[in-house]
């Protein structure tokens, strides 16, 4: 079998999966675009790939990633990867592993539109709700699969399923429309329900996490991924201060366009807050 997951970390963790569990054993495939961000519509075409690539452009100036991170983002690649193993074998199968959160959502509503050719061949598990145990033996419910302990993928497996015939037709139109529609954001309301936002929709709870007190962009960063309900990518989340730095919304030390490191964040016209002593260096 083959398995398909959304974020990097996970290809290694299902590696150690492997290791304790043997039938499970086959390539890792990594889908690395986050699809529940940027522009989306004529996706498929070469316009609109090419729009794409130029917004994660300007969304990583200045980031630590450079344009390394576009050039590894070869989604195509991936897919035709994937539909060359399927043809190897009748008997292969794909298995599409994902957590209950946007980005793996949005991330399997594309890859899916790609494979109906392969009905009955691929399998999903999605974590949608499901209680785990952590280290300490308590139930919780994880957002994404690399909070989830080795041990307990175990049991994970035993929830894989085929996609059926009627998600192969009604999750590619689901797709087709958030494309049309062409939403910055694409936000999970719960299950596999997406829907189209506009880009500023997380500001308010962003501005939450900035206190009166000058803030090292780096450690804000750091605070808001694990302090917000919906995790974001820190390129997202950058891009997001530094626009509320623009408006006025916050105040920012340093040149926007300079490197993340040189940067530094508050709340304009206030001075010593709770929140901001939190996470100062």
């Amino acid at each position: 079998m083959l398995h398909v997951v959304f974020n990097e970390v996970e290809v290694d963790l299902l590696k150690e999966v492997m290791k304790l569990d043997p039938t499970l054993e086959g390539p890792v495939e990594l889908i690395r675009d986050d699809y529940a961000m940027g522009p989306v519509f004529g996706l498929d075409t070469d316009d609109g790939y090419a729009i794409r690539k130029q917004w994660w452009k300007e969304m990583l100036a200045g980031s630590p990633y450079g344009d390394e991170r576009i050039d590894r983002i070869n989604d195509a690649e991936t897919v035709l990867s994937i539909t060359r193993y399927l043809d190897q074998d009748p008997e292969h199968e794909c298995f599409i592993w994902m957590g209950q959160n946007q980005h793996d959502v949005a991330g399997y509503f594309w890859l899916v539109s790609k494979l109906q050719a392969y009905q009955d061949r691929v399998m999903i598990l999605y974590m949608n709700n499901l209680p785990f145990l952590n280290e300490k033996g308590q139930l919780f419910y994880p957002a994404f699969l690399s909070e989830i302990r080795p041990t307990e993928f175990l049991k994970a497996k035993k929830l894989a399923r085929p996609v059926t015939r009627s998600e192969f037709e009604i999750d590619p139109d689901e797709w087709k429309k958030l494309c049309d529609e062409n939403g910055m954001v694409r936000w999970l309301e719960g299950g596999k329900k997406l829907v189209s936002k506009e880009i500023s929709c997380y500001d308010q709870e962003i501005r939450r996490f900035v206190g009166g007190d000058w803030q090292k962009a780096n450690r804000l960063l750091q605070h808001i991924q694990t302090r917000m309900k919906n995790r974001l990518g820190d390129v997202f989340l950058m891009s997001r201060l530094r626009s509320l730095a623009t408006t006025g919304v916050l105040e920012i030390k340093g040149d926007p366009g300079a490197p993340w490191k040189d940067l530094e964040f508050r709340q304009p016209g206030a001075f010593g807050s709770k929140e901001s002593s939190s996470v100062q260096e």
